[in-house]
């Protein structure tokens, strides 16, 4: 007969001390570097112009760099405009992608299949190599300096991924919710409206959050299709504190503090839906 001690003979899936000590410390020393960055953002922030590339972690703290981001600069301009340009990309965003996904989840008809490698073709274009033919095809349609010119082109970085996402979500509510919506009256798009989109809430909060993040924080679209501090939005602003030979850092990162408060609220919002939304996403095609 065989004696094994407890030591050899784990229940499955159980950790040894020594293993689990391991994983809370990578785990650790994961978060600490996920954090660090955004805290030696906040933390220059709040330093004086003279200690603000120092390695002193608070110093002679001061909320001057932001004194001088409200009264010395367009910022409030820049944020306007961002939000004009995220808000309605996002909800053109969410309604293009959410019917398009709708349709091809749902219906059959000429094209479909084309349509849907070309969305997904799209996303293997680099950005930086559609700047240039976007920039051209935008000037000739008098859409440079424009808010619906940085519209249109973030919609078509936004709604080929999303489309493709909503499609995968839709594949997973079962059909019969759509014959009994017909069963009782609805059209197409009533069911689509009334039946569907209530139980695709956590599809369209990734959407959305996928959208405004987009339109929000993109950079090179928006330094070259816009000039002029009437109508930059913030990604474009930012460029403002760098020059060819130095950098005004205080005003700077205390802007990317204010910047990310919105995206961070958004991201709070819509948190309790992004992983059943994604997951959904991605295990159906």
């Amino acid at each position: 007969m065989t004696v094994t001690t407890d030591v050899s003979v784990r229940k499955r899936g159980q950790r040894s001390p020594l293993a689990s000590v391991g994983l809370h410390a990578t785990l650790v020393v994961a978060s600490v570097i996920a954090v660090f960055p955004v805290l030696w953002v906040l933390l220059t922030s709040l330093k004086p112009a003279q200690h603000a590339i120092t390695t002193d972690f608070v110093k002679e703290p001061t909320l001057d760099n932001y004194r001088f981001l409200v009264e010395n600069t367009s910022f409030f301009t820049w944020f306007g405009n961002s939000v004009l340009v995220a808000g309605v990309t996002t909800v053109l965003g969410v309604f293009i992608a959410a019917t398009t996904g709708y349709a091809v989840s749902r219906f059959k008809f000429p094209g479909m299949k084309p349509l849907m490698w070309t969305l997904l073709v799209t996303q293997m274009f680099p950005m930086a190599i559609l700047i240039v033919p976007l920039y051209n095809l935008m000037g000739q349609l008098g859409l440079l300096n424009q808010p619906l010119g940085l519209i249109i082109t973030y919609l078509t970085i936004a709604v080929p991924f999303c489309a493709w996402m909503m499609k995968g979500f839709f594949d997973t509510i079962p059909i019969e919710i759509d014959e009994s919506g017909r069963v009782d009256g609805l059209n197409p798009f009533g069911t689509f409206w009334r039946l569907i989109l209530p139980l695709a809430k956590p599809g369209l909060a990734v959407t959305g959050f996928y959208s405004f993040i987009t339109a929000w924080g993109e950079v090179a679209y928006s330094s070259a299709f816009m000039v002029g501090d009437e109508n930059l939005t913030l990604a474009g602003g930012l460029q403002t504190f760098v020059t060819q030979y130095t950098a005004n850092w205080g005003p700077m990162t205390a802007a990317s503090v204010l910047i990310a408060i919105p995206a961070a609220l958004f991201f709070v919002f819509a948190q309790r839906h992004l992983v059943a939304g994604m997951t959904a996403g991605a295990t159906k095609g």
